[in-house]
């Protein structure tokens, strides 16, 4: 074997840190990362082994946990050379995200190869001039049976880019006043558990629960008031600590959320000590007078309230899914879909309380509460897969049909999300109606029991039991494991809410989603609608309608209102499809008898109301009223 330069002599900054010059001792997998040019969003790592294996095997993971798609991070890994006593050696691929390479054991073995990093979300990584993020599981290769060993990971900072600052929630083991240096993990799960966010970014930090918080936003308009969203997001996490722990000290120290604003997007994912989080930069909060004398004073919209949900949502996962976690996820497999029917628990039960506990911290009136609920409510109505799916199969299925829909999903699947939500409510209005606890109750009981491990359904159960004196294994059946409509409308009506019909919007009525933007494409055509009647299908385009009234062209939905007269049973709808042009019979009548597919909520009684949505005690057990199947989920 000839003699050879290391990779990074060729490729890497030569202020780069070599094994020759380390900064701690090298025992486990090392790792640094370095940018030579944002402008090719190339992430340039170098690998280093101490002792490898003969052959050593290394895979870069095909999902992030929390996001159930295999995403194929690897496709993003080019250049991938080795070299051990500075020599090069053979480097071959196993399959589409793993290598192997002709190495020997007893000297250090290593890895450099550069990261094609340009996906905005939260789930993989992003460089350019602006800013840089990634995940661990886009950049940094496994070292097959070196996973137990501590992980260090040297992060350089960018000679082109001198304002740049380093933010992540990995345990800094040698770093400077920017972020930049040397960070430890105690094994590769740690190690990519953690994102990272590079670049000019905006930070604020408050204490809440006695856990230290930081704040790194990047991407903000300057008029961006970050006291505000300071204090608000410290309520909303005593909220949660005091949900699971009441005055207890929680179970970690420090928390990092790294909230990137762009012009319109929406996203989170949740870490054991972090979150990345997504939000659309006009949502934000913004300064008294900012705008100018001339400006309106800022009032919290809808979009801020969106926003505060997330940061709950988030931060709740921290417990519920980080900690207590499906029994199938007690250890990752990165290679592969990690199934469980556990979703509309943990995601659930997740989104249930999200915006419960804006109510309970003071950030959410009652009102504005009802109407995010009856949106929920509203999702699932509007679905007719859940009349096909449980919602048990939809966490099962959430690998190949929640994360990758289509024009037929809404009429196969069920979301875990805003049906397991339905599901926690349901549950949450049982025990309280029978007069022995609450919701509340059996979480931080699961907690109690299992802490920082694995759940099963059974153990759902079991603290159902104890916490509601009784076995709820026939409601999760039908809740869970059938596609029984659930109670909602009943149980409600106990905690003094009524449910009633509300008038749909026109998609609704007609049964169909349409894309966004000019025109009216469709985008899906819903089981049992008027469209589907009518012969439509997704893919479509709307050109027009005929009446009585004569022929018209449409621009949006709302134009139907100016062109059909009140009364009429049908209508031909004019429909472009593959460049022709067809006429198709479209009928007007409204929903079958007795079928509602869009509500409202309305408080009955004050007192009953605010008992269950500020945690107060359980009422007596009541009976429950007759619902019509108009009123029913």
């Amino acid at each position: 074997m000839g003699a050879c330069a290391p990779f990074s002599q060729r490729i890497f900054p030569s202020n780069y840190v070599t094994l020759t010059n380390p900064l701690l001792p090298f025992e486990g997998p090392r790792y640094q990362v370095s940018v030579r040019n944002p402008a090719n969003h190339l992430f340039q790592i170098e690998l280093a082994l101490a002792a490898p294996h003969p052959d050593q095997q290394f895979a870069l993971p095909a999902w992030i946990p929390g996001s159930y798609l295999l995403r194929e991070f690897a496709k993003h890994v080019q250049n991938l050379r080795a070299t051990q006593g500075g020599c090069s050696v053979a480097v071959s691929q196993i399959d589409k995200h793993s290598w192997q390479v002709a190495c020997s054991s007893g000297e250090p073995l290593v890895l450099e190869y550069e990261v094609y990093a340009a996906d905005p979300s939260v789930r993989s990584a992003l460089l350019d001039g602006s800013r840089a993020f990634f995940n661990g599981t886009s950049l940094f290769l496994r070292a097959l049976g070196h996973e137990h060993l501590e992980h260090t990971v040297h992060l350089h900072k960018p000679a082109s880019c001198p304002n740049w600052r380093a933010a992540t929630a990995l345990p800094a083991a040698n770093i400077d006043a920017e972020g930049f240096g040397v960070y430890r993990g105690n094994g590769y799960d740690q190690l990519v558990d953690c994102p990272v966010e590079l670049g000019s970014f905006w930070e604020g930090r408050f204490d809440a629960a006695h856990i230290a918080h930081r704040m790194v936003v990047s991407g903000a308009a300057p008029t961006f008031d970050g006291a505000r969203l300071l204090a608000d997001s410290r309520t909303i996490c005593e909220a949660v600590v005091r949900f699971w722990h009441g005055n207890d000290v929680p179970p970690l120290s420090d928390y990092l959320f790294l909230l990137h604003v762009m012009d319109d997007g929406y996203g989170g994912l949740e870490h054991r000590h972090s979150t990345a989080l997504i939000a659309a930069r006009r949502d934000l909060p913004r300064q008294a007078g900012a705008g100018g004398a001339s400006a309106k004073a800022w009032k919290p919209g809808d979009g801020y309230t969106t926003l505060l949900g997330l940061i709950s949502h988030e931060y709740f996962h921290t417990w519920n899914v980080k900690r207590l976690r499906p029994a199938e996820f007690e250890r990752y497999n990165y290679a592969a879909e990690n199934y469980t029917e556990l979703l509309w628990f943990f995601e659930g039960f997740t989104s249930y309380y999200d915006d419960l506990l804006l109510v309970r911290a003071g950030l959410l009136d009652t009102g504005a509460y009802l109407k995010l609920l009856g949106k929920t409510m509203n999702q699932v109505l509007q679905t007719p897969g859940r009349q096909v799916q449980t919602v048990a199969q939809a966490s099962f299925d959430a690998w190949v049909k929640f994360y990758r829909q289509d024009d037929n999903t809404a009429n196969a699947t069920v979301s875990y999300y805003t049906k397991g939500a339905l599901v926690a409510l349901c549950l949450d209005l049982t025990l309280r109606s029978e007069g022995i606890g609450n919701l509340d109750q059996a979480m931080r009981q699961l907690w109690k029991q299992h802490g920082d491990g694995p759940v099963r359904e059974s153990d759902v159960l079991a603290a159902l039991q104890l916490v509601g004196a009784r076995s709820f294994a026939d409601e999760l059946q039908r809740w869970v494991h059938s596609t029984e409509e659930l109670p909602v409308a009943e149980l409600l009506a106990l905690h003094g809410v009524e449910l009633n019909a509300d008038t749909p919007q026109r998609a609704q009525q007609l049964g169909l989603r349409v894309a966004p933007g000019d025109g009216i494409r469709i985008k899906s055509v819903l089981r049992g609608g008027l469209a589907e009647r009518a012969g439509m299908a997704a893919g479509d385009e709307w050109l027009g309608i005929e009446g009585d009234t004569g022929s018209w062209r449409l621009k949006n939905l709302d134009d139907l209102d100016l062109y059909l007269v009140p009364g009429e049973t049908q209508a031909t709808a004019l429909v472009g499809r593959d460049q022709r042009l067809l006429r198709l019979t479209l009928p007007l009548s409204a929903c079958p008898d007795g079928v509602v597919d869009t509500v409202r909520l309305r408080i009955t009684d004050e007192t009953r109301a605010q008992r269950w949505l500020h945690d107060g005690a359980a009422i007596p057990a009541l009976k429950a009223p007759t619902a019509s199947p108009a009123a029913s989920l």
